[in-house]
């Protein structure tokens, strides 16, 4: 054999390697970023994180009280056999239903810890979820909206068929909630979805896996190809099944969005995307100063309040 074949075969060699390592850390990667969470309803884990830590005891406060009021254990059985678990809480018989949808490794009852408050505040009953792999809901992948957003429309008909047919009802998500949200948004929704808020939500699936990517020193757009076949092969769904912003392009119902301008993991900009490609004849975006990642609500609760309030005034 030549010199030249002899270079030809190591080089092949060498760049099947490199491709099975590229490979194999996608899948590990994968595995990482969408194992379920280990977080319980009533977890605190994650409020020693900088980013929660100056309003910790405010949060723990809101939990612990939220943790005991009265309300009602829920469960539905998703598309795909899965025993997905929430709590009810009913403030008065007949007021709308708020579905609150929590983020990516998160909680129900860290994530919404104030929101639930403002809900209760607008004599709103609220529907907390705990979604697919987190919590006590049943899953062994997260799938960053795209399986959540058809829990979503489950969810929906959960309210309507045991709780009350004619409902009125808000969406309510925070970070991948948002997502999960947003696409739920795309298809046909029962006339009593009234309007939803999508709180620091990214554009979609693709984007923010590459974005976590980037930020981790890896080239995105190879690694992502892997992370993309590994999802399929493995995790049997598609990431780039979902898109927030092509949803927006087909929503209907009335969108009031947040995000926090000084937000380091899902950048504003994204909800400003998602705000413009929004076809709603009403929406509005609201940039939070100085508000982190899923912090829009604690940073500022009365101006939160006030803008939900005049958001949904005239729909109920």
């Amino acid at each position: 054999m030549s010199f030249g074949w002899i270079v030809f075969f190591s080089l092949l060699g060498v760049a099947a390697l490199f491709s099975v390592a590229v490979m194999l850390i996608s899948f590990y990667k994968l595995f990482y970023a969408h194992r379920r969470s280990g977080l319980g309803f009533d977890d605190v884990a994650g409020l020693d994180k900088a980013v929660y830590e100056p309003y910790k005891d405010k949060m723990l406060k809101l939990m612990n009280e939220l943790r005991n009021m009265p309300h009602t254990d829920v469960s539905i059985v998703s598309y795909d056999g899965l025993a997905l678990r929430g709590r009810y809480y009913e403030k008065s018989k007949g007021a709308p239903v708020d579905i609150l949808l929590h983020g990516y490794r998160g909680s129900a009852e860290r994530d919404f810890c104030g929101i639930a408050f403002c809900c209760f505040a607008l004599g709103h009953n609220v529907l907390l979820v705990d979604q697919r792999a987190c919590g006590r809901s049943e899953g062994r992948l997260i799938t960053f909206g795209v399986k959540e957003s058809r829990d979503c429309l489950s969810w929906i008909n959960f309210v309507l068929s045991e709780i009350n047919k004619d409902a009125k009802i808000i969406l309510v998500g925070i970070s991948m909630g948002a997502a999960t949200v947003m696409n739920a948004c795309e298809g046909q929704l029962p006339d009593n979805v009234i309007g939803a808020v999508a709180d620091c939500g990214y554009t979609s699936a693709r984007a923010v896996i590459k974005k976590v990517m980037r930020d981790m020193k890896l080239p995105a757009t190879l690694f992502y190809f892997y992370a993309r076949a590994a999802a399929l092969i493995f995790g049997g769904f598609d990431p780039d099944a979902v898109s927030s912003v092509g949803a927006m392009k087909s929503c209907r119902i009335p969108m009031l969005f947040f995000h926090g301008d000084t937000d380091g993991f899902i950048p504003y900009e994204m909800s400003r995307e998602n705000f413009e490609a929004c076809a709603s004849e009403k929406k509005r975006l609201v940039i939070v100063k100085g508000a982190e990642h899923g912090m829009c609500f604690i940073s500022d609760m009365e101006s939160y309040y006030r803008e939900v309030k005049s958001f949904f005034d005239r729909e109920e």
